[in-house]
């Protein structure tokens, strides 16, 4: 008796570390993914190499195999030495680098509770029909059946677990919206503005609050915090009395979303900074992210003011048709449209100069250290704010120039090597790639590199928008790394569409080969540009 409990204890250790290896494997997946089912499920189908693989279903089958035996008596000694070399198989199996860590939220915290007690109960069951039915060998049958099952069904315990605790998740965080909105609903002083757009709109905020820093005490939270979660935490903690204005990042994944902020933060001011084929997986078509962003327009109080991108054809559409109080600016569309434009557009390697010219003709000279034309769009956005809340010209300018570039969206580094590099690492899509290709195109002291995995969460365009990129670079970089082999085939596609020489071309799976690669290769006057980061969840 003691040496079957023995035995049964030393499997139960072994199945123990193998399956908390895995619970938290699949627990750091899901807050990648949001905690959401369904994303969870989607990460779960791109990633065929994990959760129930061949190696587990060789362990499962052949477990199975020795718990048969073990029914009809075969040696208890190594039938439970045979179960321990099964979970250590899959224990071995090799875990892949992830960008993000794990981070044991509160969250975290309970859905990994949740798990545990989901994986104890179906324990604790098929331990205790094995005992009533069989004794002690009925017993071990029991528990080693439910090691099997649970080790090699790790994923969809941890996808019940999501789904389980939904109902409970939403309460905790209705009672953080709850207690945000009340506060904004206590300050009848504060000015809220807030930011939409498929992309540019963490860009605009700190834009902005940059230059509405030059006359207010104004609260632009730092990174990008533009879920409804985010948000509240920012108005709860960040949010005090002696702001005078606060600027609300606004992003959404589906529709209804923006709705949900802009109820949130009641913004007076709304402004939309460009629409465009992103987060396709989740939206389906382009037509519901129109509908999605002119939600922040629709919420507006009738005396809110709607701020629009005018030379972005499908804002144009929707500002034609706003009947509430709005500004447009831009770059390209007839001046006469207008409230806000900029002219005189000179951009180079240090930055961009240009005029900021009013409805009435009024006019001043800018400078910024921000790279590409498009920032420039961004900064008019900014200063569309500022006119509308009422800075002069010159006072708009003065705040232009002291705008810093935000970190991993087109910021120059200079490392002291002779090698400059431009990050544009947070978020890439067909507009913003090719823009930081042409801000790159400018750079003409050396080689230019590009270092991209392409670009994701563009649904079924996503092949054909990287073959696009793929063409774009070939015209503008003498080398180029792609980040991950398969990941990047369309990139390559575009690049052989343009006959590019394939000694130029590195293809690598990681980041630490790309350091190695370019420690290699460059040299003083060369430029690399960093073109979108690995996905969160990146193990090609």
């Amino acid at each position: 008796m003691s040496i079957t409990f023995s035995l049964m204890a030393l499997v139960a250790l072994v199945w123990g570390a193998v399956v908390s290896k895995r619970m938290t494997y699949y627990l750091h997946m899901a807050q990648l993914e949001g905690y959401n089912p369904t994303e969870f499920q989607g990460w779960k189908q791109h990633h065929t190499d994990y959760g129930f693989n061949s190696t587990h279903r060789g362990a499962f089958v052949v477990g199975l195999l020795l718990c048969l035996a073990l029914l009809f008596g075969q040696n208890f000694i190594w039938i439970s030495i045979g179960m321990m070399a099964l979970f250590l198989m899959t224990w071995m199996q090799p875990a892949k680098e992830v960008k993000k860590p794990l981070v044991m939220t509160g969250r975290a915290k309970r859905l990994r509770t949740g798990w545990m007690q989901l994986t104890g109960f179906v324990l604790l069951v098929s331990g205790l029909i094995g005992f009533f039915v069989g004794g002690m060998n009925g017993l071990a049958i029991g528990l080693y059946v439910a090691f099997l099952l649970t080790n090699g069904l790790c994923f969809y315990s941890m996808l019940a677990s999501i789904i389980f605790l939904i109902p409970y998740e939403n309460k905790i965080n209705q009672g953080f919206y709850d207690q945000a909105n009340e506060k904004i609903k206590s300050r009848e002083d504060l000015k809220v503005v807030g930011i939409t757009g498929s992309f540019g709109k963490t860009s605009t905020k700190f834009i902005t609050g940059t230059i509405l820093n030059e006359k207010w005490n104004t609260l632009a939270p730092p990174s990008s915090f533009n879920s409804a979660m985010g948000v509240c935490k920012v108005i709860n903690n960040d949010l005090k009395r002696e702001h005078e204005i606060f600027i609300c990042e606004m992003g959404a994944r589906a529709m209804g979303q923006i709705e949900e902020l802009a109820k949130l933060a009641e913004p007076q001011i709304g402004v939309i900074t460009a629409i465009g084929p992103t987060h396709l997986e989740t939206f389906g078509h382009i037509g519901n992210i129109v509908k999605t962003k002119y939600e922040l327009i629709e919420n507006l109080p009738s005396d809110g003011i709607a701020i629009f991108n005018y030379d972005d054809p499908n804002l144009k559409k929707l500002a034609d048709k706003t009947f509430k109080e709005k500004v447009l600016y831009g770059i390209d569309s007839d001046p006469v449209s207008l409230n806000l434009r900029a002219d005189a557009i000179q951009v180079n390697m240090k930055g961009s100069t240009f005029d900021l010219v009013d409805k009435e003709g009024n006019c001043v000279a800018c400078q910024t250290k921000l790279l590409g034309k498009h920032n420039i769009q961004n900064v008019l956005a900014g200063a569309s704010v500022a006119k509308v809340l009422g800075m002069t010209l010159e006072e708009i300018s003065a705040g232009i120039a002291k705008i810093e570039p935000v970190e991993h969206r087109l910021q120059l580094i200079d490392p002291g090597t002779g090698v400059l590099v431009i990050d544009d690492a947070f978020n890439s899509n067909p507009v913003s790639s090719k823009a930081a290709l042409d801000v790159l195109e400018a750079f003409n002291t050396g080689k230019r590199v590009i270092v991209t995995p392409g670009m994701v969460e563009l649904g079924e365009e996503q092949d054909a928008a990287n073959e696009k990129f793929g063409e774009y670079i070939a015209d503008v970089c003498e080398v180029v790394v792609l980040v991950g082999p398969k990941q990047t085939q369309p990139i390559q596609k575009g690049l052989a569409n343009r006959e590019y020489p394939q000694e130029q071309i590195h293809i690598v799976r990681t980041m630490t080969e790309v350091t190695a690669l370019l420690g290699q290769m460059l040299l003083p006057g060369d430029v690399v540009l960093f073109e979108n980061d690995l996905p969160d969840s990146y193990n090609e």
